[in-house]
């Protein structure tokens, strides 16, 4: 009778599970993370609007830029774990609530300080969001199928900003009140995705009121000693890609006003295109043409392209040449998607179970002080020695940090592609 009893009670949860799992909740949480990194590379093309009207530096503007990861930053780690506790639902619908209330600041603001808060509030909203949404989509896909949706959740981060970006750029560029329609647009899908999130979207976590208690504590991080030099080659790779995406998203429209002697909203999209958009399609291409070939190989891959594509966007600056520019824009968003897909692999399958959690939490702790740290000290150097130059040094120094992870990533090879000795089946 109890052994009866247990399966009885094991096949019902087995079909409340799939019951659970949706073609269309898994593909709202889908279109969702696209809005919500859509939303934040919305101001990236109105930047330098912004800049004329109230008259501050290239460092204020990188410093705005900055506020955003250091709100994802607090809110890892303070609430990096909340939807294991409370539930996927609450945490999506309260993360999309806060990242329309930014877009509320963001239509009012008359000064700095509004740019700040709306960031700030953009940073906590996203940092919320993007972990529990990457939770839902393991926990909702029809087949369980893990490695899908830890591609679709990969390609669509890079997609979502490549498209907001390129959306507000040509909102900006030719519908009326640029500083306020592109706002009303994303805030509009917003809403419609939280009501679809709220209507039909099912919670997956079994008991998530046990969990409210504790809303907010300190997130546990630490590297496991026997990963920790792969770690520090994944920290490497993840620092190249990640300080390039921040230095586009960040002066993406002073890159563009100073190739084009103007300021055109739709090219300041297309820059962010050129190297997110690129990104995304990188990683899909690689798992649909490669998916057998081993994490080292998309690692180095990713490097040696950002090791060329970094030189050739300093020279198109030197030349003055935008055709140069898109080309080694495209070179650099093939580096930055598969050196950050190489990466972040090599992390999630190193990495013992029961300390996955944790370890991946530090690892995106770096990506996003990569994502900020240098376009701020970018941002700082443009005031005192211009833009073309301080990229050039920085081109400099992403080629090297390229460099090193390469040399780095052979000498280990084999390390990152197993685990406990058997192959990597990524």
């Amino acid at each position: 009778m109890r052994v009866g009893a247990r399966s009885e009670t094991q096949g019902a949860g087995a079909k409340i599970g799939a019951q659970r799992r949706s073609a269309f909740a898994f593909w709202t949480v889908t279109a969702t993370i696209g809005v919500v990194l859509a939303a934040n590379s919305t101001p990236t093309p109105l930047y330098v609007d912004y800049q004329q009207r109230w008259g501050f530096t290239s460092t204020t503007l990188t410093a705005i830029f900055a506020t955003y990861s250091g709100g994802i930053l607090v809110t890892l780690l303070l609430a990096g774990g909340l939807s294991d506790r409370i539930g996927r639902r609450p945490v999506l619908l309260v993360g999309l609530a806060v990242l329309i209330a930014s877009y509320a600041v963001f239509l009012f603001a008359d000064g700095v300080v509004w740019l700040y808060f709306a960031r700030a509030l953009q940073g906590l909203a996203t940092g919320l969001f993007t972990g529990a949404a990457g939770a839902a989509l393991v926990d909702l896909h029809p087949r369980s199928d893990h490695r899908t949706a830890g591609l679709v959740n990969s390609t669509s981060m890079p997609t979502g900003l490549a498209v907001g970006a390129t959306l507000c750029g040509a909102l900006a560029e030719w519908g009326p009140m640029p500083l306020r329609t592109p706002y009303l647009v994303i805030a509009a899908l917003s809403l419609v995705l939280l009501a679809a999130i709220a209507l039909y979207v099912p919670e997956t976590v079994p008991d998530p009121s046990r969990g409210w208690g504790s809303l907010i504590y300190l997130q546990r991080l630490g590297v496991p000693v026997e990963i920790r030099g792969q770690f520090i080659i994944a920290c490497l790779g993840v620092t190249a890609a990640w300080s390039v995406g921040g230095l586009y998203l960040g002066l993406g429209g002073s890159l563009a006003k100073e190739l084009l002697q103007g300021n055109n909203h739709f090219i300041t999209g297309l820059v962010i295109l050129s190297m997110q958009g690129v990104a995304g399609l990188a990683q899909l291409m690689w798992n649909l043409r490669w998916s057998s070939v081993s994490n080292t190989v998309a690692s180095v891959a990713g490097c040696a392209a950002l090791l060329m594509g970094m030189p050739v966007v300093a020279l198109s600056l030197l030349v003055g040449s935008p055709a140069v520019f898109f080309v080694g824009a495209v070179v650099t968003g093939v580096g930055f998607g598969l050196a950050f897909m190489g990466s972040t692999r090599r992390v999630t399958q190193m990495a013992p179970a029961a300390r996955r959690g944790g370890t991946l939490a530090a690892y995106f702790v770096v990506a996003y002080l990569a994502f900020s740290i240098p376009v701020v000290a970018a941002g700082f150097l443009t005031t005192r020695i211009g833009l073309s130059r301080t990229f050039y040094l920085f081109a400099a120094v992403i080629a090297v940090v390229s460099a090193i992870t390469m040399v780095r990533t052979l000498a280990t090879r084999g390390l990152g592609d197993q685990r406990r000795g058997r192959p990597d089946p990524t």
